[in-house]
């Protein structure tokens, strides 16, 4: 691999996996709490478009950083640390992405039908999960940089 890629492959998955700690933040603290200020009748509508909007923000960088990912092991990287936070920073995004196809997509689209408050509240709760992974991602993809 050139010294080129091996160069930019850290900083494009870097900059990937902060964009998305930033918006999962967002998210957790701002867009999620404020879905149960819309009212019940206009949810089913609202979440629709928010599905169908947040797939096309967050799609292709969730793309981009588990590409990245997955290209580091292909970098050079002889030290023991290199190796264990590549493997780290894996292990994290296998939790964020789980997390997202079995607990998040499945009350998004229970939230498409009808609001109910405990699927909201269980929303809440649980994208603590990839808030976290995504905040302990971002200090893995800065020690990477190195």
């Amino acid at each position: 691999m050139s010294d080129q890629l091996a160069t930019l492959i850290p900083l494009v998955h870097a900059g990937a996996t902060w964009f998305m700690t930033g918006l999962i933040w967002f998210v957790q603290i701002v867009h999620y709490p404020l879905m149960g200020a819309v009212q019940a009748d206009a949810f089913p509508a609202y979440e629709v478009a928010h599905q169908r909007r947040t797939t096309w923000v967050v799609g292709p960088v969730m793309l981009i950083e588990a590409s990245c990912a997955v290209l580091l092991f292909w970098l050079p990287h002889g030290e023991f640390t290199g190796t264990t936070l590549r493997w780290v920073g894996l292990a994290l995004l296998s939790i964020i992405w789980v997390s997202t196809s079995v607990m998040q997509v499945p009350l998004h689209a229970k939230l498409a039908i009808r609001f109910d408050n405990a699927v909201w509240r269980r929303l809440l709760a649980s994208n603590w999960l990839r808030t976290f992974a995504w905040s302990d991602r971002g200090i893995v993809a800065l020690l990477l940089l190195k």
